[in-house]
């Protein structure tokens, strides 16, 4: 089973940043990126509306989606000043200013916040790979509840449609999300062109809706004044845990800005928000609780309610629309993160498959998308409505959120040369506001908010468990190994029978000699012509350029150790970066090679660094690994596997 060697983790969406764009067609280039981050990045945040501002009220009053008896004006300017302010100082201050500035070659995420963070310490820190593996463990839950909640509360508004069509929410919830993630393997590339024009539509009509309301009570105005909600939060202590755990629903999203950066670009993104994403969002707020103040009764479901009954279904029709392409920005994000994960050697090999021809980026993982299914699935039959799912949602969220602000500090502090207490006085005030959405969410912990902590535990404890794994098969098989120098010196001293060809040697660990060369050795008893050591390596940026890729050392008289370095958001494909070598003046004929790979059965030690339970989950892990053949796209033909049997 060859191995890779993974260096430093890093995670964002692929493609091309705008730093890179051609000259003569960056402004071109620059609105259609712009109208793309409009579908992509904000489609999830853009859901929010639907049910933000309904379940902040249910909150405050004692979560009854009835007329509250203590429904005041002042209460609805608070909760309206609190939704504002959160996407002014979260979403804009942290995402669109600050973060979007913390990219690793034109990429962002968080788990490229992990290889910046481990570059600006000098060293790999376990520390920083924990948090790293706990953010991206934490979006997996995120990933499985924003389909569900999303096309629930969508759905929703047919009840006002007609409350007949109430018994038909459910089951055309699922049919949706079933039909969303069957059509994955088809590729997102035709679906994608049709997301940015019709999330710009959903934008201009919430803006539409709210503008139309405002009117009905000016002083819906007052909520951009923050004393409103501070001073709201402060006489209600009682209350203020629970209306910040549903106040987080507005800004549900944000981490798509960073995550999305090499895709779109930082200036697309930025322009995207403050034109038309930011603008949208805070007129249908307003809208919502103008409408509010004047009918109190619209409480039950403000957004749906501020359209005249004519505008209802298309209404309906539309957000359901809009919730597909929020869902589906986050089973691709599912896809991207697993695959620089696989790639970092975070989890095992995963069959990848590219369903575009001009496009890496658009990728299908099977075994991702059917889990996913299962989890979104099992969210919606459990929970049966968006208002019980809100509760699960905001954990899951603001634990990523909280571990991208505290690497964003290191980042800051050492990389930008903040220093400790410049980085202090700015970002120790994001954090608290992060601290704080993440305590109010864990007070719903009994009433659903386990549901994404036990998802991203799962994902956690397999990526920990990967990890532990092979680190120590690599340092017990090491101990065993001979060395690769010494190996050569005897062959030279002793040479046995050569035959023509290339033999090349797939191997994680370069400084020794691979097993299946031994067993070649031991019982063909033959060495070819030209002979490669082989090691594929991750490197800490996105992609490798073609001139960096190869290294080639010339050892004794026919062995070459050789190192193929790939970015995190690139996918090996093994003979493609030998034919570099030709320039470097080694021949290399595929026809003339053949490719030796161990494949390792793995058996549990009785004295192991793991529990045995873990040493079980490890064993399996490995044995579903996918053919490291398809993985790394060597032809079939040329392949020679040789077993051999190792403890854990």
């Amino acid at each position: 089973m060859a191995e890779q060697h993974a260096v430093v983790p890093g995670h964002a969406d692929s493609a091309v940043p705008e730093a890179t764009l051609p000259e003569s067609h960056h402004k071109a280039s620059f609105w259609t990126l712009t109208l793309g981050a409009i579908g992509v990045v904000y489609g999830d945040i853009g859901t929010s509306p639907l049910y933000a501002m309904r379940e902040t009220v249910a909150a405050a009053t004692g979560g009854h989606h009835g007329v509250p008896v203590d429904l005041t004006r002042e209460l609805v300017i608070s909760i309206l000043s609190l939704l504002l302010w959160a996407l002014i100082l979260t979403v804009t201050v942290k995402y669109v200013i600050l973060l979007l500035r913390a990219d690793n070659k034109g990429e962002g995420g968080s788990l490229t916040l992990v290889a910046l963070t481990q570059l600006a310490l000098g060293r790999r820190s376990l520390p920083v790979l924990v948090m790293g593996m706990a953010g991206a463990a934490l979006f997996y839950g995120d990933a499985a509840i924003t389909p569900a909640i999303s096309v629930l509360s969508a759905l929703e508004g047919l009840k006002l449609v007609a409350p007949s069509f109430e018994s038909y929410v459910l089951p055309g919830a699922l049919v949706i999300l079933v039909g969303l993630f069957a059509v994955q393997s088809r590729g997102t590339g035709k679906v994608a062109a049709f997301f940015g024009p019709l999330t710009l539509l959903w934008f201009v009509t919430m803006a539409g809706l709210g503008v139309l309301h405002i009117a009905d009570d000016w002083e819906v105005l007052l909520a951009f004044n923050p004393y409103y909600g501070v001073s709201f939060l402060v006489t209600h202590p009682g209350t203020a845990f629970a209306i910040l755990g549903s106040v987080c629903l507005a800004v549900t999203g944000a981490e798509a800005l960073y995550a999305d950066l090499g895709h779109f670009g930082r200036k697309p993104i930025r322009m995207a928000w403050g034109t038309v994403v930011f603008p949208a969002l805070a007129l249908n707020y307003l809208g919502q609780g103008a409408l509010v103040l004047s009918n109190p009764e619209t409480i039950a479901n403000p957004f749906f309610l501020l359209a005249p009954p004519w505008l209802l279904l298309p209404l309906v029709i539309l957000a359901t629309l809009a919730t597909i392409v929020a869902s589906q920005a986050v089973i691709t994000g599912a896809f991207s993160l697993t695959r620089q994960a696989i790639q970092l050697g975070i989890l095992p090999r995963l069959e990848v498959r590219f369903t575009s021809e001009t496009h890496q980026g658009q990728i299908y993982l099977p075994r991702v998308n059917w889990l996913l299914l299962a989890a979104v699935v099992t969210l919606v039959v459990l929970f049966g409505s968006s208002s019980s799912l809100a509760s699960a949602y905001g954990i899951a969220v603001f634990g990523t959120m909280v571990v991208t602000t505290l690497l964003a500090c290191v980042v800051m502090s050492r990389s930008w040369g903040w220093g400790p207490v410049k980085t202090g006085l700015v970002m120790i005030p994001l954090l608290l506001i992060d601290l704080t959405f993440l305590s109010s969410n864990l007070v719903k912990l009994l009433d659903g908010g386990y549901v994404p902590l036990l998802i991203a535990g799962t994902f956690f404890l397999v990526m920990f468990t990967w990890v532990k794994g092979t680190r120590i098969l690599f340092e017990k098989t090491r101990k065993v190994d001979v060395p690769f120098v010494e190996l050569v010196q005897m062959l030279e001293k002793s040479p046995p029978h050569r035959v023509k060809g290339t033999a090349v040697f797939l191997t994680s660990d370069p400084d020794t000699a691979p097993a299946a060369l031994l067993h070649n050795l031991k019982h063909n008893k033959v060495l070819h012509e030209k002979n490669v050591i082989l090691t594929v390596n991750s490197a800490d940026i996105p992609r490798v350029e073609d001139e960096d890729r190869v290294s080639i050392e010339h050892v004794g008289d026919s062995f070459w150790r050789i190192r193929l370095s790939y970015g995190y958001m690139e996918t090996p494909n093994i003979p493609r970066g030998l034919a570099i070598l030709r320039k470097q003046g080694f021949k290399f004929d595929i026809m003339a090679t053949s490719f030796f790979l161990s494949r390792r059965s793995i058996r549990p030690a009785s004295q192991s660094g793991m529990p045995l339970w873990q040493d079980k989950l490890f064993i399996s892990l490995a044995k579903s690994a996918s053919d490291a053949t398809d993985f790394f796209q060597i032809p079939t033909g040329r392949v020679v596997e040789v077993g051999t049997q190792v403890t854990v």
